[in-house]
């Protein structure tokens, strides 16, 4: 990625073109379940309600190239038990398309490095995301790709970084068109330590986990709601702390 930031702009959209375009044809071209296939190893059954048909079957939940890619690598390694998939659908080879995601993101942030004037860069931001929307979506539509966090599929890094980039547009309307700058230091006080922050949310998303309460009744759920927002201001408070020290963690 830092090679990829010494290139061109038209550089980093070709190599954006082609992750996304490599990542989705392996896929394709991963087969299909067979019928003496043995689902209970993918932890998914097969008549799953969220199991895709035709073609968007190629990114189906734990039957997909990055599952297969995991239980052949991750079975390399010691492990208790057999690795069969990821409950969750989460896979090693997401690094791949997120890559795309990060050239989305050096592609902005060289647009507002270069010295354009404010309405070139806001029409680059909103045109750059709203395609991004526009394509991610008809390749989700089409059946072309399914839109997918989890294996974070070339579409969701289309639909996903085009809301970004128009939320970015519009911080930079805000901020550095209009000069309205005082509101955002709620944001740019966690932006500043955004590794701590990280580090924090983790930690605290594990004793969640570990002294989470299974009942969902609804007034647990307000329990656990005004937890978890005493949860962020503590953490916001420990942020503001640090930023009024000049204490900052960065890599």
């Amino acid at each position: 990625m830092y090679l990829l930031a010494l290139r061109s702009r038209h550089a980093q959209w070709i190599a954006l073109g082609v992750i996304l375009t490599g990542y989705w044809l392996a896929f394709a071209m991963y087969p299909l379940p067979g019928p003496d296939f043995d689902w209970h190893k993918a932890g998914v059954p097969q008549d799953w309600a969220f199991n895709l048909k035709g073609f968007a079957a190629h990114w189906n939940k734990n039957v997909n190239l990055a599952w297969g890619f995991d239980v052949w690598f991750l079975n390399l390694f010691p492990h208790m038990r057999t690795f069969t998939g990821n409950a969750e659908g989460y896979a090693t080879l997401n690094f791949i398309p997120t890559l795309g995601t990060m050239i989305l993101g050096l592609l902005a942030g060289g647009i507002l490095k270069d010295h354009h004037a404010q309405q070139h860069r806001l029409c680059w931001l909103f045109i750059s995301g709203v395609s991004c929307i526009a394509v991610g979506s008809c390749l989700h539509f089409l059946g072309i790709v399914p839109i997918v966090k989890r294996i974070w599929t070339p579409s969701w890094v289309l639909f996903s970084g085009g809301w970004c980039l128009l939320i970015l547009m519009m911080f930079d309307l805000i901020i550095g068109f209009w000069g309205k700058q005082a509101w955002a230091m709620f944001l740019i006080i966690p932006g500043m330590n955004s590794i701590i922050g990280y580090v924090m949310a983790y930690i605290t998303q594990q004793l969640d986990r570990l002294f989470s309460i299974g009942d969902q009744a609804p007034e647990v759920m307000y329990i656990r709601l005004m937890f978890g927002t005493a949860i962020i201001l503590a953490e916001w408070i420990a942020l503001w702390w640090l930023y009024r020290r000049k204490i900052f963690v960065r890599i």
